[in-house]
């Protein structure tokens, strides 16, 4: 039996193989396109300008994803613009800006959009945690940001990058925490 397929228009590798490892009964195509991102700190309308850019490029059902990372203490700072900050100021910039603070508080939000040129689906997750005070952990081809040097899981006080295989699976996938696993569960039905 073949697979139902999707593609997924996106230059980022680290969001491919995190696509292809969640989303396993289906066939996940890359695309390989810089999708230009509108000037916004909502991921939601973000991941809908992309999908819909997505859609005219390929003329066929896909979906796009945008994230962010929110640090309380800093009124949600970067929000979408993670990766400007990380080109900046990096992570131990990130650690500078929160010496001394006490509150730690800070989630990865993220929000897939299928689109088929009709109808526009949204599948959001969130993940809670507390910003380390130092980088710490291993390079390991599942950490898809930096930024899993510093986001420490609640449950076990380790970074994503400490975190074992077990662990990850553990901590790290449920479905409240991923749009992929809310997407596929969607998928599959339709």
């Amino acid at each position: 039996m073949n697979k139902k397929q999707i593609i997924f228009v996106t230059s980022n590798l680290g969001k491919l193989k995190s696509a292809q490892r969640e989303l396993e009964e289906i066939e996940v195509i890359q695309y390989n396109a810089e999708l230009i991102e509108p000037r916004s700190d909502n991921i939601k309308e973000i991941s809908k300008v992309k999908a819909m850019q997505a859609y005219e490029m390929t003329k066929k059902p896909c979906i796009s994803m945008d994230s962010g990372f929110f640090i309380e203490e800093l009124n949600g700072f970067p929000r979408a613009y993670v990766n400007y900050a990380l080109e900046t100021i990096g992570i131990e910039g990130i650690l500078k800006l929160m010496e001394g603070k006490e509150n730690r508080d800070c989630k990865f939000k993220e929000c897939l959009v299928y689109y088929d040129g009709d109808n526009m689906k949204f599948f959001e997750a969130e993940t809670t945690g507390i910003l380390s005070s130092e980088v710490r952990g291993s390079d390991n081809n599942k950490n898809w940001s930096k930024l899993s040097y510093i986001f420490k899981v609640k449950e076990v006080g380790k970074t994503i990058a400490e975190l074992s295989e077990n662990e990850r699976e553990k901590y790290l996938s449920t479905e409240e925490q991923s749009c992929f696993k809310k997407f596929i569960k969607w998928y599959l039905k339709n």
